[in-house]
């Protein structure tokens, strides 16, 4: 899909901006490959820079309830400064490496409900900076959360919904601050003793961690409450594993009433608690909205806008399905 966005701080025939993805699609650690076309106004034009920024939805806990928005979470510049005649086009293309934490927005060709994911192009000129619309893209899963996923399908897992969410998991080394979690109902035998099941990765170069968390419901002779569990592997052991049989293990543990964990490799080997404090990270009441924006590293929160921007992408989609 192409954007164009007229520089609004230069007025009617100021310079446009389209930038064009050329891999609309790509895993975690992957590239984005596109261009940028830009083309003068109808006089000469100094551009400063242009940049692309990675843009998704978070959901941020604060006293009792939750805001929503989107924020940019990644940023490189793909040109230093150059100069157009008026009237004057040119193409300059862009390789963006995603980072490997970048959270799964589909899954064979089907969006997860409740991911978005956007470039945004952000071209600045001495008249100021515009941040231009956002160009959707989808995030596939890598081979080894592939194979997770494929489990969970095995064992008649119904798919629920997903979001981001701010916070830091404990024991793992998170470089983006915020998670995944991608929800689940639970396969009908659990039914009754498991209310769902959420899933979260955390990949690097080398290893993928997976970290399990089940609603456990109470009954007469005990109390319900959060199973935590946590997989850690290589890539290459995560795509052979048998992923239906770590599953269904882990889960018969919840629903007798166990709170597993589980490692391999380097990690504990009983890691109850994958969250650094309370449910998601945030501690029981979570600090005044101001005090988490203040916080985040790289002013991801700071940044945050209303859920909006993404809604537009989505709906400019559909849109041109349409026609």
């Amino acid at each position: 899909m192409i954007f164009k966005r007229m520089l609004g701080s230069l007025g009617i025939g100021g310079p446009t901006v389209d930038t064009v993805l050329h891999t609309p699609s790509c895993p975690p650690g992957g590239t984005l490959r596109g261009e940028v076309r830009v083309q003068a106004a109808d006089y000469d034009v100094e551009f400063q820079r242009i940049g692309l920024g990675l843009v998704t939805r978070i959901e941020v806990e604060h006293g009792e309830g939750e805001a929503t928005g989107d924020a940019e979470f990644f940023r490189a510049d793909v040109s230093g400064g150059f100069r157009l005649a008026a009237g004057q086009r040119t193409a300059i293309p862009f390789e963006l490496a995603v980072p490997w934490e970048t959270p799964v927005t589909s899954f064979y060709g089907t969006p997860l409900r409740g991911m978005a994911m956007g470039v945004r192009t952000e071209l600045a000129v001495a008249a100021g900076v515009d941040k231009g619309d956002l160009d959707a893209f989808e995030v596939t899963p890598l081979p080894s959360q592939a194979a997770v996923l494929e489990g969970f399908g095995a064992l008649g897992f119904a798919f629920k919904g997903a979001d981001v969410e701010y916070g830091a998991l404990h024991g793992v080394d998170q470089r983006l601050p915020f998670y995944q979690e991608i929800e689940f109902h639970p396969p009908a035998g659990y039914r009754g003793r498991v209310d769902e099941v959420e899933l979260t990765f955390v990949a690097d170069p080398w290893n993928l961690t997976v970290i399990l968390e089940a609603d456990r419901r109470g009954g007469p002779f005990g109390a319900g409450g959060d199973a935590l569990g946590r997989f850690a592997l290589a890539h290459d052991e995560a795509v052979r594993a048998d992923w239906p049989s770590v599953l269904v293990q882990w889960l018969d543990a919840v629903a007798a009433g166990g709170f597993p964990g589980a490692s391999h490799g380097h990690h504990d080997p009983y890691a109850h608690d994958p969250y650094a404090h309370g449910h998601h990270g945030h501690g029981s009441g979570g600090p005044g909205w101001a005090g988490v924006a203040a916080g985040v590293a790289g002013g991801v929160v700071a940044g945050m806008v209303a859920g909006e921007l993404l809604d537009e992408v989505f709906e400019d989609d559909e849109e041109e399905s349409e026609d």
